[in-house]
């Protein structure tokens, strides 16, 4: 396993909710990583650990490989990966993302 694999395996499995975006949680630098940001407070979502992938081409890289997934943002839940934009919205809609960060 890689260094950025291993950092982030640790950085997801130690906090309990993890936000991997473009930009910061004041200064998203995406419409999506904006929206995931937006979804996760209006969920109640407490503590939230952003890491800008724009700062780290190896942890853009490396979470991709890591989640098998093409894009950014990408939300962890306690250690489990949630999904991107798109999927934040449907489970918000649901109430399911408000239930999950409940937990």
């Amino acid at each position: 396993m890689s260094d950025v694999t291993e950092w982030i395996k640790q950085t997801v499995t130690a906090n309990p909710v993890v936000l991997f975006m473009k930009g910061t949680a004041q200064f998203p630098q995406c419409g999506f990583s904006g929206r995931a940001i937006q979804l996760l407070k209006s969920s109640g979502a407490q503590n939230i650990v952003t890491i800008n992938v724009l700062e780290d081409a190896e942890v853009r890289q490396g979470i991709k490989e890591y989640s098998n997934w093409p894009t950014i943002p990408q939300l962890y839940i306690k250690g489990e990966f949630v999904g991107g934009s798109d999927i934040l919205t449907e489970m918000y809609e649901s109430g399911e993302l408000q239930s999950m960060l409940k937990d």
